[in-house]
């Protein structure tokens, strides 16, 4: 069969960033800043059924349970987690977390360090072992986007704004469902440097998963050197910051406490932290702040020349 020339589906619409109107960050900033702290339980012996990601557990010899996988997630939720505060809180930061249910719902004494930092919650589905695919029955997936939310604002005393789907799976029903289930704002896609309209019945953003720093990406899937993490994420940063003068840019970084929080990594997180804070032009923001400043319609140029032009 062949294929229509354009996008292969209908997410969102193809739109190259320099015919784009200027984006505008609060104070003129040339670069929204976010930090992501994932929170996840990863189950000893999952359903039958479920999907995980391939990419971890013990895919060699089959063991059954796994407990060096569970063991390994296990540490950032007992040890790693509190190395990763400790450096988080000299820094000042605005964190959104990737908040799993079931992680929520285990480990209350964190929901109360992260509720006593004012962090952000964004839904994370439920378990890291059981990941949305386009198997899942149409109501299994509402169900499991709906229990996640219900978790996390019975639990945390808010209620989220926004999803992280766990290893950025989803179905090609998602982004629908999210929105019609209230949320705001998606961190999935990898395909952009701004945020952007996902083309669903009411408004739902993309803010970009930047991938290509994520520290498991990088770190655990591509086998990186751990001392290479401050540069990488620096020059990346730098370029962003730079572009951004011309049209706002979005730099999202992504901590998992399990990988980063190990004693012979954190003091990396620290250096990249040190090279990315208190510079002039950046906007730290949870993610929910950044969704919101452009839903307002407050980041658009195009109402910026309005307004410029009704006070004349």
């Amino acid at each position: 069969m062949t294929r229509a020339r354009g996008m292969d589906h209908t997410h969102y619409a193809y739109s190259p960033l320099p015919a784009r109107p200027r984006l505008i960050w609060p104070e003129n900033a040339h670069l929204a800043l976010t930090l992501f702290l994932h929170f996840e339980y990863w189950e000893l012996d999952p359903p039958p059924g479920s999907h995980s990601d391939p990419r971890f557990g013990d895919t060699f010899g089959n063991y059954s349970p796994d407990y060096r996988t569970y063991s390994w997630r296990e540490y950032g939720n007992r040890v790693g987690i509190f190395r990763i505060l400790e450096i988080l809180d000299r820094y000042n930061l605005s964190v959104t977390v990737a908040a799993g249910a079931a992680a929520c719902e285990r480990y209350p004494f964190l929901v109360k360090e992260f509720l006593n930092r004012e962090y952000e919650f964004a839904a994370h589905g439920n378990y890291a072992t059981r990941l949305l695919t386009s198997r899942d029955p149409e109501e299994h997936e509402r169900k499991v986007i709906a229990d996640s939310i219900a978790t996390i604002e019975a639990t945390c005393g808010r209620r989220p704004t926004g999803w992280i789907s766990q290893d950025q799976s989803e179905s090609a029903r998602t982004p629908a469902l999210l929105a019609e289930a209230g949320l705001s704002y998606v961190v999935d896609w990898p395909n952009d440097d701004q945020p952007y309209p996902m083309t669903v019945t009411s408004p739902l953003l993309s803010i970009p998963y930047q991938a290509e720093w994520d520290d498991v990406q990088l770190l655990w899937h591509r086998r990186v050197l751990s001392p290479r993490y401050p540069r990488i994420v620096g020059e990346a940063f730098d370029q962003l910051h730079h572009e951004g003068r011309q049209s706002g840019r979005f730099f999202g970084l992504h901590i998992h406490p399990w990988l980063f929080g190990m004693p012979h990594r954190t003091r990396y997180l620290d250096e990249a932290l040190a090279r990315i804070t208190g510079r002039d032009g950046v906007w730290n923001a949870t993610a929910g702040e950044v969704a919101a400043h452009l839903i307002s319609g407050a980041g658009s140029a195009k109402k910026e020349a309005g307004e410029r032009k009704a006070d004349q």
